[in-house]
């Protein structure tokens, strides 16, 4: 994602136009060049190494939204053998869809051990998870930023954000500003 500030967005149908939402113009549609199941949207960095998936799952039954957002961060990374570092979690909006809860976590993970082939140092990932409850749905949506080495400027210190973090920020608070459900009978059956 070596665009920074002059990111251009567009609107992308996902799910055969049932949602639509704002994704970096130079981001395309991963089912072009692989498969991806129904349940899923991916979609990649024409110029990197980043991307933004979607994922239509089961709602999983928590006692609260942020338990179940755990329990995606959990499946998301158990078995990676990588250490994940939490670095915010909260509650968020989204701007067309106030009604709907919105649970956000960053993390970054962190290979322990390496295989030898390429690698990143690092990934950091936004994870939002939006809660239908009325459809018995969950939409998982990851913003995966992988950061290789020799391939980005690295922060000052650990505590402050890469470029390529700053932009994946970027594309996560455009997802909460523009991610709309246009169809809900996508979700029936």
């Amino acid at each position: 994602m070596p665009h920074s500030t002059a990111t251009t967005f567009k609107s992308t149908p996902l799910y055969g136009g049932a949602i639509a939402v704002d994704l970096p113009s130079h981001f395309g549609d991963a089912s072009t060049i692989r498969q991806v199941p129904d349940h899923q949207e991916v979609f990649v960095d024409a110029d990197g190494y980043s991307s933004v998936v979607f994922d239509i799952l089961e709602h999983v039954e928590q006692p609260t939204d942020a338990a179940a957002l755990e329990y995606h961060l959990r499946d998301l990374v158990a078995g990676t053998g990588d250490s994940t570092r939490v670095v915010e979690q909260g509650v968020k909006g989204l701007e067309k869809m106030s009604n709907t809860s919105v649970q956000t976590i960053t993390f970054v993970q962190t290979p322990t051990q390496r295989s030898g082939r390429k690698e990143p140092d690092f990934v950091a990932v936004h994870l939002i998870l939006l809660r239908i409850k009325q459809h018995t749905t969950d939409i998982v949506i990851t913003v995966n930023v992988p950061h290789y080495p020799g391939e980005y400027e690295q922060a000052a210190n650990q505590e402050e954000k890469t470029e390529l973090m700053k932009e994946g920020d970027r594309v996560a608070q455009r997802i909460l500003e523009s991610f709309e459900i246009k169809d809900w009978g996508l979700f029936d059956g």
